[in-house]
């Protein structure tokens, strides 16, 4: 009963931790939008920005001829703020996954630590090894902590056979990792989703710019709908180029985290071996 109530109220914790960080997770998105809106309409879309301003203002003004290339990029069309919010939002959980990444990635080199634990488990100084874990911090010494404290519970053990002890602590060491994993992949979702999201919706402002190109070419005196053949090509070109610079940027991202977190999974690994080795080769 003594062990219960604390993993009770442990997972209890987590689950409310969680929570939490997944209403910021679902905000964050939301904010993108509506910041990628403004930047589209009050700074690409500024009045000053074009030689014939629509001032009657609104949702969505009909500004015509920019004065440079970067008024142009209005000309995109309503796509646009969707891209600069993806955009944004790769920013923003590029910044979440770093932090939270680099934090589980601990102080110091993962090789180098799981070596002094392993010397310190040879010579039987499990409290050495412990502080081992306190210099060392994140996931990996999350682990090992945990795992280095049943393995010194089971030490003094007299009623379970070493086989019995063994499996103790990797049990001890798979339910540590269940509780470190899901935060490292969090929130990945939305940089794999933006990967392919970013094209789709690049393709949809491609696809309205070229049907804006060809209702110009269709419409009698073509030849005096220049000014939107013009606006309905920008639209499409705009529209491709943002979709595939934001797809392009989350998928470098999301492959750079991933690279870590394979590299922490790998240490969390090396925990388990290097415990229960341990325990079966000194503890028989």
């Amino acid at each position: 009963m003594a062990e219960t109530k604390p993993t009770a109220a442990k997972a209890a914790t987590s689950g409310q931790a969680k929570k939490n960080s997944n209403i910021i997770s679902w905000i964050a998105p939301i904010v993108c939008l509506i910041a990628g809106y403004l930047i589209w309409r009050y700074i690409l879309g500024a009045n000053s920005g074009f030689k014939e301003p629509d001032l009657s203002g609104g949702f969505w003004p009909t500004h015509k001829k920019p004065i440079n290339g970067l008024y142009r990029m209005y000309d995109g069309g309503i796509i646009v703020p969707v891209l600069f919010g993806l955009f944004l939002m790769v920013i923003v959980f590029s910044i979440e996954r770093f932090l939270t990444i680099s934090k589980a990635m601990g102080k110091g080199n993962v090789t180098d630590f799981i070596r002094k634990v392993q010397y310190h488990l040879a010579n039987k100084n499990i409290d050495a090894a412990l502080a081992e874990c306190d210099k060392q911090k994140g996931s990996v010494a999350n682990v090992m902590k945990a795992g280095l404290k049943k393995y010194n519970e089971m030490t003094h053990e007299t009623q379970l056979d070493t086989e019995q002890k063994v499996a103790a602590i990797q049990k001890e060491v798979e339910e540590a990792t269940a509780l470190e994993l899901p935060m490292l992949s969090k929130n990945l979702v939305f940089l794999s989703t933006i990967t392919s999201l970013g094209t789709l919706i690049a393709l949809l402002g491609t696809v309205s710019g070229m049907i804006r190109s060809f209702s110009a070419l269709g419409d009698e005196g073509a030849g005096g709908n220049a000014s939107d053949l013009a606006v309905g090509i920008s639209e499409a070109l705009y529209n491709t180029a943002a979709g595939i610079a934001t797809s392009s940027f989350a998928l470098i991202m999301y492959n750079v985290f991933t690279t870590k977190i394979d590299g922490i999974t790998y240490g969390i690994d090396e925990t388990s071996f290097t415990l229960t080795q341990s325990f079966a080769s000194q503890y028989k």
